[in-house]
């Protein structure tokens, strides 16, 4: 019964994650890209730390280092990653399955960016190689023009590669810091913060409340993203995370794209192109190259529970 609950909760979380990127395609149409991602995480905050008052002793942070995690979390795992993702996403060329498909690079990339802050770890040679597929897979995605570098979405799709960057770096970041603070006040917090910066930098931009069409679809997409995407969303990521451990609860990073092809082609008649599903195939092998040691680590547990 475990097993069943897990699965279907991993399903549903891919779903959730992965129909967010149609999410917000359909909301930018309403929204000025930063401001719809600031007011976003105002809303998924102020759930999350309402949450946390109830299943934390203390819901807010109180040393140094505790809130040096919060600040790395605002900064790149919700303000950098968001503000990419959203933008680059205003692009045409850039389909919710483009976008899901280049933010599953974000796991291969974290690996990378544990080797180079955290001296205890190492990219063996396959790893590398399982790296240099990965980036392949956004080559493909991405068809760049040397003629023409910014042409064909190209740039935009720089952008959603950044935001798998930041959120890679921002994962490692936050390990590294030596402070013992619960997941849900961390991220409570972060995503305050974070919307704080982004409210600063759409201002920057020139992005105003008075830009929003409030229609009856902009109020839904937004109450998707802050209520199932984020709030709830992030619930299920910790549950899961508890049960499942880090390497499984990665791959919902790929089974994601699925559902974010599929409810573009229903929702937004995105067409799902070949070089899609190729860019896909290639950071998905180098996932498991990357990974492969845990991976076969996790199998063996999975085998020996099983017997």
């Amino acid at each position: 019964m475990s097993r069943h609950r897990n699965l279907a909760l991993f399903l549903v979380l891919a779903a959730v994650w992965g129909s967010a990127f149609m999410a917000i395609k359909a909301g930018l149409e309403f929204f000025p890209p930063v401001l719809f991602a600031a007011i976003r995480y105002d809303v998924a905050g102020v759930i999350m730390l309402a949450y946390a008052a109830v299943v934390v002793d203390d819901p807010i942070p109180r040393t140094r280092g505790e809130w040096t995690l919060v600040a790395l979390g605002a900064t790149l795992l919700i303000a950098a990653y968001h503000a990419f993702l959203f933008i680059g996403e205003t692009d045409p060329n850039v389909t919710s399955a483009v976008a899901a498909v280049l933010v599953s690079l974000s796991p291969v990339l974290t690996t990378v960016f544990a080797r180079a802050f955290l001296p205890s770890e190492r990219l063996t040679l396959i790893g590398t190689v399982g790296l240099l597929i990965g980036l392949a897979g956004v080559v493909v995605l991405s068809q760049p023009n040397p003629g023409n570098l910014l042409g064909q979405g190209t740039g935009a799709k720089l952008l959603v590669f950044l935001a798998a960057a930041a959120f890679a770096l921002g994962s490692v970041l936050t390990r590294a810091v030596d402070a013992d603070l619960p997941i849900e006040t961390m991220e409570a917090w972060s995503m305050l913060l974070g919307a704080a910066l982004m409210h600063l930098l759409a201002f920057g931009l020139g992005e105003s409340v008075s830009d929003i069409a409030w229609t009856w679809e902009a109020v839904a997409s937004l109450a998707y993203l802050s209520v199932a995407a984020s709030a709830a969303g992030f619930l299920i990521y910790f549950d899961l995370l508890d049960r499942l451990g880090p390497i499984e609860i990665n791959l919902v990073s790929y089974v994601a794209p699925v559902f974010a092809a599929l409810s573009g082609w229903l929702f937004l008649d995105e067409v799902i192109a070949v070089p899609t599903v190729v860019g896909f195939v290639l950071i998905f092998g180098g996932f498991l190259l990357v990974k492969r040691e845990a991976i076969r680590q996790e199998w063996g547990r999975y085998l020996a529970s099983r017997s």
